[in-house]
């Protein structure tokens, strides 16, 4: 008798049926269709925006830099005058940024950095997602100052 009603029990759980289990996968997969593109775009928009505030950082430490030098520093010397005092520099009291990791875009390239009319600007540029001069929409270059 006892048996008989374990094996009732048994007939009873059947489980999910192959055509259960593919109906789920796919509204996943729609889902998932539907979302993707939207995080996407937003980890890139998130991306230009890290950028754009670590280049404000560089600008800054370069402003202190000169603050503190009396010039900015040269494109030989490059922004790693910002992390380790050049040689034959006076006045450095640095560094002027806590990580040399921001000297790279979130993109995972290097800043660029130029001193422009003579030394008495400067730039600081990220080339974009695409690592290339110009460019369009997450593409294009963000400058500081």
């Amino acid at each position: 008798m006892r048996r008989n009603t374990e094996r009732r029990r048994l007939d009873g759980q059947a489980g999910y049926t192959l055509t259960e289990i593919l109906v789920v996968m796919a509204i996943i997969g729609l889902i998932a269709a539907i979302l993707t593109p939207g995080l996407v775009g937003q980890l890139g928009r998130a991306r230009a925006k890290t950028a754009k505030l670590q280049l404000d950082s560089i600008a800054a430490g370069v402003e202190m830099f000169r603050s503190d030098v009396g010039r900015y520093p040269t494109e030989a010397e490059g922004l790693r005058a910002l992390i380790n005092q050049p040689g034959d520099v006076d006045g450095w009291t640095g560094p002027y940024i806590k990580d040399g990791k921001v000297l790279d875009d979130p993109w995972g390239n290097d800043v660029d950095y130029k001193s422009e009319q003579a030394g008495r600007s400067f730039v600081v540029k990220s080339l974009g997602a695409d690592g290339r001069a110009d460019g369009s929409g997450l593409d294009r270059d963000i400058t500081a100052p």
